[in-house]
């Protein structure tokens, strides 16, 4: 914890006054405090209930972006594939696992984009974006540790329309040959089979970040709408009965 020296070192480098300081780091430890409270509330309702349905306790979670990775958090899983805390376009995401095994041989690598303030890797043509960490080492470390963990007997692939998602893309990722695979859109489109409508996006072009809570108030994620348990344990695509608001 800084001292009074420090915390007016610090001001005075960064040009604004010890008030705002304080103010600033008294609503961070309000705002973090709310947020562990939402959690824990969130743990009772939701969470530990999901982790007593769930039966299988190893899927292979292959994600678009962190939803996958999120929902395995929710149910106290480990991550068994590298598709963790990243994202990655539509139409790299759909040639990456449509070769999978190609694309899992080969090394990673990262690029310098000033676009971006995270590392950005790239294995053989396909960039993937690591949101959530901070070097280019922790990245590749993690990647290649958890790609070894891939069971292929027990994959499950999401997808969302995010990210300049086309219809084409749609189509593309829909007849891939995978058993379990979802792609999340914001309106319904029964000519996609593998598509599961998210309400509450329908004025959007797409569906939002899907892992955030429904409003402040609310238990409920995004994608609580989709009962991904269900979908583990049997791979039946069912809607959970939960209470939405529309945006």
């Amino acid at each position: 914890m800084w001292n009074a020296k420090r915390i007016k070192e610090y001001c005075a480098e960064n040009d604004i006054s010890v008030g705002k300081y304080l103010f600033i780091s008294v609503s961070s430890k309000i705002e973090g405090i709310k947020k562990q409270l939402h959690e824990k509330k969130r743990d009772k309702k939701i969470d530990l209930i999901n982790q007593k349905r769930l039966t299988n306790k190893t899927p292979s979670i292959i994600s678009i972006n962190c939803n996958g990775c999120t929902i395995a958090h929710d149910l106290g899983l480990r991550f068994n594939t590298q598709f963790v805390n990243l994202w990655l376009y539509p139409k790299d995401f759909i040639k990456y696992i449509s070769n999978l095994d190609y694309y899992n041989s080969l090394p990673i690598t990262f690029v310098e984009n000033k676009e971006y303030d995270h590392p950005v890797g790239k294995v053989g043509d396909v960039y993937v974006y690591f949101v959530h960490y901070l070097t280019n080492e922790e990245a590749e470390k993690k990647w290649e540790e958890r790609k070894k963990r891939i069971d292929k007997d027990n994959l499950f692939v999401m997808m969302t329309d995010r990210g300049g998602c086309t219809e084409e893309d749609m189509k593309a990722f829909d007849a891939l040959s995978y058993k379990n695979k979802v792609i999340f859109t914001h309106i319904p489109m029964p000519e996609i089979k593998s598509a599961f409508y998210i309400k509450g996006f329908e004025n959007a072009k797409c569906v939002g970040r899907l892992n955030d809570y429904i409003d402040d108030k609310s238990v409920y994620k995004w994608y609580d709408q989709f009962d991904y348990v269900e979908w583990f344990n049997t791979g039946e695509v069912k809607r959970s009965k939960i209470p939405v608001i529309a945006m």
